[in-house]
């Protein structure tokens, strides 16, 4: 697994995920919606924390620039 993700993506994906943490376990957003919340800010933090991303990886891309 080769890190594609820079910092500045980790950090949006962090952020994103308290918010989403934050929205379903205050119960603001509830039912389906909330499930979904839960479940993609924890993708979002388990992958901000890995480096790493397999979407990124899948479409040969990253936000990590190359090192020369």
């Amino acid at each position: 697994m080769k890190n594609n993700i820079a910092t500045a993506d980790k950090i949006v994906r962090v952020l994103l995920a308290a918010l989403f943490g934050a929205l379903y376990f205050t119960k603001m957003v509830t039912g389906a919606l909330g499930l979904v919340l839960a479940v993609v800010g924890g993708v979002f933090l388990v992958t901000a924390v890995a480096g790493f991303c397999p979407i990124y990886a899948l479409l040969g891309i990253g936000s990590k620039k190359k090192a020369h």
